[in-house]
């Protein structure tokens, strides 16, 4: 299988060596190209047809939010930036980035295992975003949701016995997030998620995330288990 190819777009030029290098020594993953600007990042993107890109937001010229519209039509664009600023990760996220990593939040492990999902169209946040996009999530939910379906999810926690974090889990599982990403939410690790996850599935007698869905958000009646 041909190695993942990668462009990176940062104006800071430390930055960029340091990430070439962890790229360059990963097994299965090649820099092809570097670039300082959004202007240069959208033209070596066209010319070397990477597979990711990793999209600094602050930089000279073309800053890596006016360039990210263009380049989402190119390939799959991970943010990787010290920007955390709520209403630059909002944009960013609307814009059609596929994650957002901040400096500082993530291990050389989490990043390439982010780079390989962005292709995959799996998407990475950091805690800080994954707390932007759960407040953004609960946010645009609200005026879709009807006094019945609100009382309904209370109704369903307490026939179920669900703690409250557990409920919070389960609004987390329902709005699509993976263990990873609902770890950073909450500020715990995968395996006190996973532990959460199975608590849930025995209290709901469900054995997967869309069984439990489909329970949580009233679309089958407690106790009525399927096999998907």
């Amino acid at each position: 299988m041909p190695p993942l190819r990668v462009l990176i777009a940062d104006d800071n030029p430390v930055v960029r060596a340091g990430l070439a290098a962890l790229l360059a020594t990963t097994e299965g993953i090649e820099p092809v190209a570097e670039a300082p600007d959004g202007r240069e990042a959208l033209r070596l993107t066209r010319l070397h047809a990477p597979d990711v890109i990793l999209l600094d937001v602050r930089m000279p010229g073309v800053d890596g939010i006016s360039a990210l519209p263009h380049l989402v039509r190119l390939a799959p664009v991970l943010m990787l930036t010290y920007s955390r600023e709520p209403d630059i990760i909002r944009e960013a996220l609307l814009l059609g980035a596929g994650g957002y990593l901040v400096h500082g939040e993530f291990t050389a492990d989490d990043l390439i295992r982010a780079v390989h999902d962005a292709r995959e169209g799996r998407p990475h946040f950091t805690p800080t975003a994954a707390s932007i996009l759960l407040a953004e999530l609960r946010t645009s939910s609200q005026p879709q949701r009807t006094v019945a379906q609100s009382t309904e999810r209370v109704h369903n926690s307490v026939v179920f016995g669900l703690s409250s974090r557990e409920v919070e889990v389960m609004e987390l599982i329902a709005a699509g997030m993976n263990n990873q990403q609902i770890a950073a939410t909450c500020f715990i690790s995968e395996k006190t998620v996973k532990n959460h996850i199975n608590r849930i599935f025995a209290k709901l007698q469900t054995t997967t995330r869309s069984e439990a869905i489909a329970l949580w958000l009233g679309t089958a009646r407690p106790g009525v288990s399927g096999h998907g």
